[in-house]
């Protein structure tokens, strides 16, 4: 028996492939399927089972895609709903696979068809479960997303996470290694760890959802505590995920598409295309496409795409680096954004070799920013995550997180200038090219963000500025 986490750093997603005796399964597989066919190859093993812990919210599923590659059948737990062929699990039924075995375990409350699948190994032992978002290391899965199709509220559903957990998971001998569907960094809970992989008895230790004498209440009251609004792209990937996706090979086909200089305004304008620019912030700032956002391709690129345009079914046109044109598409695939008109042949230097119009980021270092802000009144905006605010923060900055730009971007005077930072430029940088993509050019970004800030003595604190702009 084999049993190998194949974890995407930038969704904090991990894709399981289990192999024994010549047979093998995979659980929640990410939308390209080419790596899981050439481990298979590899292997010389035949897939027999696409285990799917729950239907994801936060990326596309590869199963339909492989089902059709391999033959192998899709297995979901109770209450699934869809719009293709799968095996409709029961709670507690067993699928052989070469020597081991798979029991599904019904683990509602995240979704009403969580299921959390146990692994018993060739001698009898339970070995492992493959938990989904019922169980992540440090974390439970947030119970709000599922509220509509269950027609539940938060907090009944909130309960019923609390039942599968203490009926289901807790029972389990506490060796039993825990392998969830995500880490830290993924928007399907709040308090993950950068671990990937724990037991059951050091998650009863340290996880604050599975304490020993913890009553119902206090459950529900501390997972729905401080839950931010799900990104807009999540319930779009839900529908993908049940009614079926084109395959990857045509978004790719699609996105892999080079457009001339010459004809790419002509085509932004005749399909009403968002230009998305995946270069650096740094290399962005200097110049870019009139109107472009930038989203950079080394950060958490695809969730920051799916919070920032949401609706998947945007047209997108591409600038890129040379060379990191079929990585983008690759990644964008994963959180549905299908509809890749192409990228620029020759990238933004194609561009500014045809003498083009450009536009430009006002961008200064963080000891020009330290030197500046002492003798300037001009207001400060920190649109890092509360959390990383509340730790500390330039003194007298202004919270305004990234995620929540479409809220707070009205509440800005368009005649009064004001400075922007992040953690490192990245995020400050979406936020610079939205900003000016929507006509607001009164700002200054701080390259380097708070990491560069935090070495300058410019006064900083970790009390709350909740006043207006």
């Amino acid at each position: 028996m084999k049993i190998e986490q194949i974890y995407t750093g930038c969704l904090a997603q991990g894709a399981y492939y289990i192999t024994s005796n010549n047979e093998a399964i995979i659980i929640d597989p990410l939308r390209e399927t080419k790596p899981y066919l050439e481990r298979l190859e590899r292997d010389g093993v035949t897939l027999k089972y696409i285990f799917e812990t729950h239907f994801h919210a936060d990326f596309v599923s590869g199963h339909l895609d492989l089902s059709q590659q391999t033959g192998a059948q899709i297995v979901y737990g109770p209450n699934a709903v869809a719009e293709f062929d799968f095996i409709s699990a029961t709670d507690n039924q067993i699928f052989k696979v070469g020597d081991i075995t798979i029991k599904v375990l019904h683990t509602p409350g995240h979704t009403m068809e969580s299921t959390t699948y146990l692994l018993i190994d060739e001698n009898g032992k339970e070995n492992a479960i493959f938990s989904g978002d019922t169980l992540f290391i440090g974390d439970v899965g947030r119970p709000d997303l599922a509220q509509k199709s269950a027609s539940m509220t938060q907090d009944e559903l909130a309960a019923t996470l609390f039942q599968s957990l203490r009926s289901k998971i807790m029972t389990l001998p506490d060796d039993v290694l825990v392998y969830p569907a995500h880490g830290a960094g993924s928007a399907c809970g709040k308090n993950m760890s950068k671990e990937t992989v724990s037991t059951i008895g050091e998650q009863k230790l340290n996880n604050y959802a599975l304490r020993a004498n913890m009553t119902e209440s206090e459950f529900i009251t501390e997972v729905t505590d401080g839950l931010l609004p799900p990104p807009a792209y999540f319930g779009m990937n839900v529908a993908m995920n049940k009614k079926g996706s084109q395959s990857f090979e045509n978004v790719l086909n699609k996105g892999m598409k080079p457009i001339d200089v010459l004809d790419f305004e002509l085509l932004v304008e005749e399909n009403n295309a968002l230009i998305l620019d995946t270069r650096n912030s740094g290399d962005f700032s200097k110049g870019y496409i009139p109107q472009s956002i930038n989203i950079g391709i080394s950060g958490d690129f695809a969730p920051w795409v799916g919070s920032m345009i949401g609706n998947v079914d945007q047209a997108i046109i591409l600038v890129t680096e040379i060379g990191k044109e079929e990585e983008t598409v690759t990644r964008l695939s994963r959180v549905g954004f299908d509809n890749l008109m192409g990228f620029l042949n020759g990238g933004f230097q194609a561009w500014q070799n045809a003498g083009f119009e450009m536009d430009t980021i006002h961008r200064i270092t963080a000891e020009q920013f330290a030197s500046e802000a002492k003798t300037d009144s001009h207001k400060i905006l920190d649109i890092r995550r509360d959390g990383e605010y509340e730790a500390e923060h330039v003194h007298e900055a202004y919270s305004r997180p990234l995620a929540n730009i479409n809220n707070w971007i009205k509440d800005i005077n368009p005649s009064e200038h004001f400075y922007m930072y992040c953690a490192g430029g990245y995020r400050s940088m979406i936020a610079s090219s939205i900003l000016q993509a929507r006509g607001y050019r009164n700002f200054t970004e701080v390259e380097g963000g708070f990491n560069a800030i935090a070495k300058t003595n410019i006064p900083k604190t970790n009390f709350v500025c909740q006043s207006k702009l």
